[in-house]
């Protein structure tokens, strides 16, 4: 089989391209896959870094605004649709696979004009502009979440199939679990909060978590909290102003980054962050109740919609991003970790939306449109 996936941009484009690239692979050993991209987003670390060819193209997100620079865009993104075509041309692929994002505009209209065989891949409850702009174009659309299906009009063909992660539900022993929380520094007698806003953090969320630890609200509850790399070290001078050492707080232990995500997620009582697609879905696959704080000024708000997911069922609290307050945050946080009733209804609500078997699902469309 070969391939083209068209990825570009942020995390939650790319690693589910990844995840399907790999899948390809596994099923068909001798499937020839590239991505196109562009020169400016994390595609250019991740891919190669997953050992698969990069091709890059100009490819922008297109604004209603007319402006100098908008008209430039345009221009670059035209262009970068006879780029996407001639890559297509050479490579010659069975399917081309797009992820979302602007860079799919080009990829896969160049594709489809080719009378080549086309699928998106929607990771968010509230498509994008590229996703419903093709809707007509592409032979399948894979949507993450039910809810999206409603808003994706004049598509020819709609697959619920949920997004692929990697992090999965781990049933510990009790003697893994108290490893598992040794080893972060934390003990067995409190429930565990783990805090984090996406690899580079989150600042509304992370001054929220200051002010729990400056006034030492914490006390019936603990903290496991990745700041982002970027935010550590003015975390660690904020918490050293108010004569607190980053390193002996109690009930608390604040990192730059979390390496082993998978074990701190399955051990954890409550997650705090904001609600991206693949957070959603590692949320509710774990069954762990949640207080997301979307990230505002995203298209279409659609974080908010990804968080209304698992508010839906009941396995969420929303607070938004403007209302977040330090006290606000721990009065939530008590509400559930401190009524187990509370919490164990909210992780089986969040199970209600999970899904399984995401990558066999995936393929299983793709060889339908190879099979036509």
């Amino acid at each position: 089989m070969r391939v083209i996936i068209a990825a570009a941009g942020t995390a939650g484009h790319i690693n589910p391209g990844l995840a399907i690239a790999n899948k390809i692979k596994k099923e068909e050993k001798d499937s020839e896959i590239i991505f196109i991209g562009t020169t400016r987003g994390l595609e250019n670390d991740l891919v190669p870094r997953a050992g698969f060819g990069l091709k890059t193209i100009d490819a922008y997100g297109l604004s209603k605004k007319l402006s100098i620079d908008n008209l430039k865009k345009m221009y670059k993104t035209f262009k970068g649709y006879g780029e996407a075509k001639k890559i297509i041309k050479e490579f010659k692929p069975d399917i081309v696979i797009g992820t979302g994002g602007y860079i799919c505009g080009a990829t896969i209209s160049a594709a489809h004009n080719l009378g080549i065989p086309t699928l998106l891949h929607e990771s968010n409850a509230f498509p994008g502009k590229a996703v419903k702009m093709l809707a007509k174009k592409t032979d399948t659309i894979l949507v993450s979440f039910e809810d999206a299906r409603e808003r994706i009009k004049h598509a020819k063909n709609i697959v619920y199939t949920g997004t692929p992660v990697k992090i999965t539900k781990k049933d510990y022993g009790i003697n893994e679990k108290l490893n598992i929380i040794k080893e972060i520094g934390l003990n067995e007698t409190k429930p565990i909060i783990l805090i984090f806003g996406g690899s580079q953090g989150a600042q509304k969320i992370n001054e929220s978590i200051l002010g729990i630890l400056k006034n030492k609200l914490n006390r019936n509850y603990q903290i496991i909290w990745a700041t982002g790399p970027k935010q550590y070290d003015i975390i660690k001078q904020s918490l050293q102003d108010n004569n607190i050492s980053i390193n002996n707080i109690e009930n608390a232990k604040i990192v730059p980054y979390i390496y082993n995500m998978e074990e701190v997620m399955n051990i954890a009582n409550l997650i705090v962050a904001r609600s991206g697609a693949m957070t959603i879905t590692e949320i509710s696959n774990l069954g762990k109740p949640s207080i997301l704080v979307p990230l505002p000024n995203v298209s279409n708000d659609h974080q908010l919609y990804n968080a209304k997911v698992l508010e839906g069922v009941g396995a969420a609290n929303i607070i938004l991003n403007n209302d977040l307050t330090y006290d606000k945050l721990d009065s939530k946080i008590e509400e559930i970790v401190l009524n187990k009733n509370t919490e164990v209804q909210m992780s089986k609500n969040a199970l209600k939306v999970s899904t399984n078997d995401v990558e066999e699902k995936i393929f299983k469309e793709i060889r339908k449109l190879l099979v036509k």
